[in-house]
């Protein structure tokens, strides 16, 4: 039976009291001391019957109470205060914060972001629709008296500035004010600047001055859709962090371990380890947990990028925002909140997208000074044009003008120095942008994350991203990595008086105190040969080479050859080219002696990835030199560097000194990524330029990595890389148009083609290029989408 949070009855009175939704709140209690249904029934009476309270669903098995109330009216610590008192001991359920809660916190601040944006522009669209029907007459349309009335255009340019302009102008000034001067200061000093010389001509006719109201009003409307349009771009770009953000659904089913034929649906922030849950076909796992009764498919291609579906059973692991495809099951929780895989792998995004990249650190140094600059040029430029531009080329002062006071239209007119400096000026003010810098990397590292979390591909930051892009080498771990790391035993051979079985039961007790894959592998086969483990005690570890116990009284050596040897056991030269031989097909050797005689050899295999091959393949081809680094024998690194054409390769490396091995290739100046996926892989990893783990690998290498592969497959290297160099090139293009545009624009501006093209960039047309170019920036970064597709 599912019981509804809210009954009927309950939301006929909420409807009739008009209650706006945004004032209503769903709290759990954990409410203890009930012992039968007449004990709920009392606890739902004593909540419902407080004022403010809506509804209250009140469950015996799970001793939850979820209360939906009025914020205004009542606290929920006043409610379990009250339940307290009268025999039932409540409290406030502690809330995480979760993933979900954090999305529509986020979503609904960026609506109002975008509200407050689009109100902005219909402000100023409507002040530059009036203010340019003033100007129709000038292109033969009849004349409006009213509206071409010089002071009319002084009130939409006062308007503009008070309104839609206001807060564009505060942040200016405020952040000059404060020595941090900004792309709002500049357009802040170019407006203002044109509305007080406009104000100069109009309240002091006797300076012969001419008035152009309407550029203020223009300016804003441009800047102001083209930071419209800016802002739905960059929303576009973190869709694909949204919609990971927007995975995990608000509610849960929570049920009884006992008895669980009833449910009661809860808030997910509310969820404790350890709770059953109940989760029905078609819907999403709101945490990560185990699955306790049940059998089905889930979709987990919002984790891993891969479309086919997994099965899953009993004991299996099940993660929050992946999708239950088939069966009704019911899961223990294991992982909440910020403990999930999904919020694990948001965090991991939205921490990739602010670390930097090195190229960023250089154009957010220029930004930093940009404003400056661009206010000395501009200084420079009405100084020049006022004191010797208008003096040495005169005829620049003779232009065409539209007077807005009168009706005759276009008119020949000589205006003054003063404002052809200024209006100078204004332009360079306008025109020049540092957005289109700052944007230049931070939205390409923000698409390229984002199009990687898409695919299963965490990259940890932009620096990772260019570093990836410098890689010439590529250094592989074998065990797990390059194989599927499932060893298993293919031959135990006797070289004593003991039987292979009696080997294989002697090597199973000894490696019974360890988790290697390679101990997995021999207890494995031993238990499929139904032998029973040996008294076993004196455990020793020689961590990557071997161990030594004592079984059934006798002292028993198990490792490689070099820990034999160092055991002093004697290794003769017919038994080591059996070894050999066998290595030589790429097979790992284990050898076991017992008081310090060799008594066998146990041959374990360990298959290829089925797309290893074709991985180093096209590594290769993108021009990657392919190391294979293991701690394996000579024979077995070869046999299996054969297989997959692997020139370089350095074997029997001990775990402590494959960072070694990173560094000095790093000395021999080739930058370096290291791939591997256990514990003693996590030095290397650390050590190379960039390391990279498969999902299915130890907490520690995940941790230590710069790139993690959640579809655990090494064709994603293969991605990861072209998704480096496609935004590495990204950053690059819009970096190069970021500096080319204020390369040209600046000049062109300042006046350069004015004495002999004429040509002349009015602050209105300047609005329009400053605008253009941040969008153009955003626009391209997000075609990287396209770019990858096209590529392949």
């Amino acid at each position: 039976m599912l019981k509804s949070a809210i009954s009927p009855s309950d939301q006929e009175q909420v409807n009739s009291h008009n209650l706006d939704t945004s004032q209503l709140k769903t709290i759990a209690l954990d409410v203890g001391g009930m012992k039968c249904a007449g004990c709920v029934k009392a606890v739902e009476r004593q909540l419902e019957q407080n004022s403010g309270v809506v509804s209250a669903c009140v469950n015996l098995i799970t001793e939850v109470a979820v209360v939906e109330y009025e914020t205004q009216s009542i606290a929920p610590e006043t409610l379990a205060e009250k339940l307290t008192k009268t025999g039932f001991p409540t409290q406030l359920r502690e809330s995480d914060r979760s993933i979900y809660q954090a999305a529509m916190e986020s979503q609904a601040k960026r609506q109002q972001q975008q509200q407050k944006q689009v109100w902005q522009l219909i402000t100023a669209a409507i002040l530059l629709f009036f203010s340019s029907i003033g100007h129709l007459h000038h292109l033969g349309l009849p004349y409006i008296p009213v509206l071409s009335n010089i002071w009319i255009h002084f009130g939409l340019a006062t308007l503009a500035l008070l309104i839609p302009g206001r807060s564009l102008l505060i942040d200016g000034w405020r952040s000059l004010a404060q020595g941090m001067p900004n792309m709002n200061t500049l357009v802040g000093l170019g407006t203002t600047s044109a509305y007080l010389a406009s104000c100069f001509a109009l309240f002091l006719p006797q300076l012969g001055w001419e008035c152009f109201f309407d550029e203020p009003v223009m300016l804003l409307g441009f800047i102001l859709l083209g930071r419209t349009l800016e802002g739905k771009a960059r929303n576009r770009a973190s869709a694909a962090l949204a919609k990971l953000v927007s995975l995990q659904p608000p509610i849960a089913r929570l049920i009884g371990k006992q008895d669980n034929a009833e449910t009661i649906e809860i808030p997910v922030e509310q969820v404790k380890p350890g709770e059953w849950l109940r989760v029905l076909p078609g819907e999403k796992f709101p945490v990560d947990g185990a699955i306790v009764t049940g059998e089905t498919t889930v979709d987990e291609s919002m984790l891993t990028g891969e479309s086919v579906a997994v099965g899953k059973k009993i004991s299996d692991l099940v993660r929050a925002g992946t999708i239950n495809q088939s069966g009704v099951i019911t899961i223990e929780v294991t992982g909440i909140g910020q403990d999930t895989t999904l919020a694990k792998i948001i965090n991991l995004v939205e921490d990739a997208q602010t670390r930097k990249a090195p190229v960023q650190k250089l154009a957010d140094t220029i930004a930093g000074y940009f404003a400056y600059g661009v206010m000395a040029i501009a200084t420079l430029t009405f100084c020049f044009w006022y004191f010797i531009g208008t003096k040495i080329w005169d005829s620049v002062l003779i232009t065409v003008s539209n007077s807005m006071s009168m009706s005759m239209g276009e008119m020949i007119v000589e205006t003054s120095p003063v404002l052809l400096s200024l209006k100078l000026a204004i332009a360079l003010l306008v025109v020049a942008c540092p957005c289109a810098l700052g944007l230049a990397t931070p939205t390409a590292i923000l698409v390229g994350t984002s199009i990687g979390a898409e695919k299963g591909i965490l990259i940890k930051g932009g620096d990772i991203l260019e570093r990836v892009h410098k890689l010439d080498t590529v250094v592989f771990d074998k065990t797990g990595t390059l194989t599927i790391g499932m060893p298993q035993v293919t031959e135990c051979i006797s070289l004593g008086d003991i039987t292979s079985n009696e080997l294989l039961q002697i090597a199973a007790s000894v490696e019974s105190a360890s988790n290697h894959p390679l101990a997995k592998a021999i207890i494995t086969a031993a238990q499929q040969q139904d032998l029973s483990l040996l008294e076993t005690a004196d455990f020793h570890t020689e961590l990557g080479q071997g161990m030594s116990a004592t079984v059934a009284g006798k002292s028993v050596c198990l490792g490689n050859q070099e820990w034999l040897t160092n055991q002093k056991v004697v290794i003769s030269q017919h038994h080591d080219s059996k070894a050999q031989f066998l290595a030589q097909s790429g097979k790992t050797i284990i050898y076991l002696a017992i008081a310090d005689i060799l008594q066998g050899l146990i041959a374990i295999e360990d298959s290829l990835r089925p797309d290893a091959t074709q991985t180093i393949k096209q590594l290769q081809t993108l021009g990657l030199s392919i190391t294979l680094l293991t701690g394996d024998r000579s024979e077995v690194a070869q046999a299996i560097a054969k297989k997959l054409n692997i020139a370089q390769v350095f074997s029997e490396v001990k775990p402590g000194d494959k960072a070694g091995v990173i560094s000095t290739l790093q000395q021999q100046e080739k930058t370096v990524a290291m791939i591997g996926d256990g514990i003693n892989d996590a030095p290397a990893l650390a050590q190379a330029d960039v390391g990279i783990s498969l999902q299915g690998s130890t907490d520690v290498a995940i941790a230590t990595a710069d790139i993690v592969l959640m579809q655990s497959q090494l064709r994603d290297v293969i991605e990861s890389i072209q998704l480096s160099r496609a935004t590495v090139n990204k950053i690059k293009q819009n970096l190069i148009w970021a500096l080319a545009y204020n390369a040209l624009a600046i000049p062109i501006a300042a006046g350069i083609l004015l004495p002999q093209y004429g040509l002349l960039l009015s602050p209105v047309l300047a609005a329009i290029a400053m605008a253009s170019s941040s969008l153009i920036v955003v626009t391209n970064s997000l075609l990287l989408n396209f770019d990858l597709a096209k590529s392949k």
